[in-house]
């Protein structure tokens, strides 16, 4: 089966969009051609690509509440599918359809406090979409603008780490560093090669073949 990985989050403005497309590029380079979907009204994926004069793998809008039913018309033989979710709490049933669909969720969040404590409410829609599903998806949560590249263990960070942990979430190894890098992305061509989002992408091949 392809892997499918969507990014998810109750809130805008987590980084979901720049995940998404930083990781499909990461999963090109890795020889595992993506398709990218875009489901948030916004279509900012979408934009990104046309702004950096296209991706080396085809960008769809699909900001529709039936994703789940649509994708596999798109897929044709390539094996990876990434889904950029609009915010649940904006648009449930475009973000519901896409983790019906999904085999993997993301959840990336920034090791702030104010951001931890907006994590309850999102496993109870993850319990919900859970059941309407053949068989579970996988869901983790990827730490997002950390404070420096050995900070999750050590640092700051790992008090986030421990604290998503312990309220019932599985946190990815792999965490991504506050840099411009990223942060300044939005726009351009990407080149994931000796970044984060390569181990990143690693993870969740291992994932989907431990699985």
């Amino acid at each position: 089966m392809p892997l499918s990985c969507a990014f998810v989050n109750l809130k805008p403005g987590v980084g979901k969009t720049t995940s998404a497309v930083w990781l499909a590029h990461a999963l090109h380079e890795w020889g595992m051609p993506p398709l990218l979907v875009d489901g948030d009204p916004a279509a900012s994926a979408l934009r990104w690509s046309e702004l950096a004069h296209g991706f080396p793998f085809p960008v769809i809008a699909l900001p529709v509440g039936d994703v789940h039913r649509r994708v596999n018309d798109f897929l044709g033989d390539r094996q990876a599918v990434v889904l950029d979710a609009p915010q649940l709490e904006d648009h449930p049933r475009i973000a519901r359809s896409i983790m019906r669909y999904a085999g993997e969720w993301i959840v990336p969040v920034t090791p702030a406090p104010i951001e931890l404590d907006r994590m309850a409410p999102i496993l109870g829609e993850m319990a919900d979409v859970q059941s309407l599903r053949a068989e579970p998806a996988r869901s983790a949560v990827l730490l997002n603008r950390t404070n420096r590249p050995d900070a999750t263990r050590t640092g700051p960070d790992a008090d986030a780490r421990e604290a998503l942990t312990e309220r019932g979430f599985e946190v990815l190894d792999t965490h991504i560093a506050r840099l411009d890098l990223y942060a300044q992305s939005f726009g351009n061509p990407v080149q994931a090669k000796g970044s984060a989002y390569m181990d990143f992408a690693e993870e969740l091949i291992k994932r989907q073949d431990e699985s």
